[in-house]
């Protein structure tokens, strides 16, 4: 059975209004072309649906059985139509983003904040995870998109938007003020207590790879899982930190800790937006999005 499906939609406001002119008035058409439509309706089922009255039509057994179907599906249809509508408008919606602890601190949430006045029905979700995690989750379709630390093993199907540059120091507290006023070799670390990250991440594997091509290859004494805990052991006098420098700002400051210095500084790195191609982002992840560029 091959029907017009505008035909069950004009059906439909016949039988709500139980009138032809009504339905036109709704539809916005002709009577002829709305009595027309219900007549095709009839012929292509092949039985009445309605009863012509002086006044206006009432609904068979067939049409009140027909119409309480097609009352649900039309229904739903336009339930849907307004959800599609709120969600265009940013009246509802979710944004999954991925995000390691530094770049949520130092970069997104500011944004997030402001997203957030903007449009406070927009359900935000934050999955936080190192680098290489993230970028699973976004290869897996789990979030819309990333914010990450170079470097990258990245394919082609990732967008890749740099957003700042962060720097990769070496910190430490009271204990260690003899080396200080010091220009340090890398080698040197070799024989200090270091406190690092855990090795699934980018920061550990950046400033790994920079200090293994200079042939020092070290052993940290503590391996943690957040840089803010790297700067609380180095502030106990634990070990010397290894930490982006943003995570060591105030104690810089105020002198609680201080920085190392090197006869060669270690290269900035990029802090970067990643997207997945092959995956649509939501209208509310893309107009963050838009917020961010």
């Amino acid at each position: 059975m091959n029907i017009n499906l505008e035909y069950y939609k004009i059906f439909y406001f016949v039988a709500t209004e139980l009138s032809i002119t009504g339905a036109a008035k709704k539809l916005n058409i002709s009577q002829p072309a709305v009595s027309q439509a219900v007549k095709q309706l009839e012929q292509g089922l092949g039985i009445e649906l309605f009863t012509r009255r002086a006044k206006g039509v009432s609904l068979t057994h067939a049409g009140t059985l027909l119409y309480s179907y097609v009352r649900d599906g039309y229904e739903t249809i336009l339930s849907g139509e307004r959800q599609l509508a709120k969600m265009m408008n940013l009246e509802t919606g979710e944004v999954r983003i991925g995000a390691s602890d530094m770049t949520l601190q130092f970069y997104l949430l500011p944004y997030l904040e402001q997203f957030h006045q903007i449009y406070p029905d927009i359900k935000v979700t934050v999955t936080n995870a190192p680098t290489p995690q993230t970028i699973d989750h976004l290869q897996q379709g789990r979030i819309d998109f990333g914010v990450v630390t170079k470097p990258l093993n990245l394919d082609s199907h990732f967008e890749v938007y740099r957003v700042r540059s962060v720097q990769d120091v070496f910190v430490a507290g009271g204990k260690f003020r003899y080396l200080e006023d010091r220009e340090l070799e890398y080698k040197e670390l070799e024989e200090l207590p270091l406190i690092c990250l855990e090795g699934k991440t980018s920061t550990r594997s950046y400033v790994d790879g920079f200090l293994e091509q200079r042939d020092v290859h070290v052993r940290p004494e503590f391996e943690l899982a957040t840089s803010d805990m790297i700067i609380q052991f180095a502030m106990r006098n634990l070990g010397i930190g290894c930490v982006v420098e943003d995570f060591a700002g105030a104690y810089l400051s105020d002198g609680s800790l201080f920085k190392l210095k090197f006869k060669e500084t270690i290269p900035t790195r990029e802090m970067c937006l990643i997207i997945d191609k092959r995956f649509t982002m939501s209208v509310a992840a893309a107009k963050l999005r838009e917020l961010l560029n």
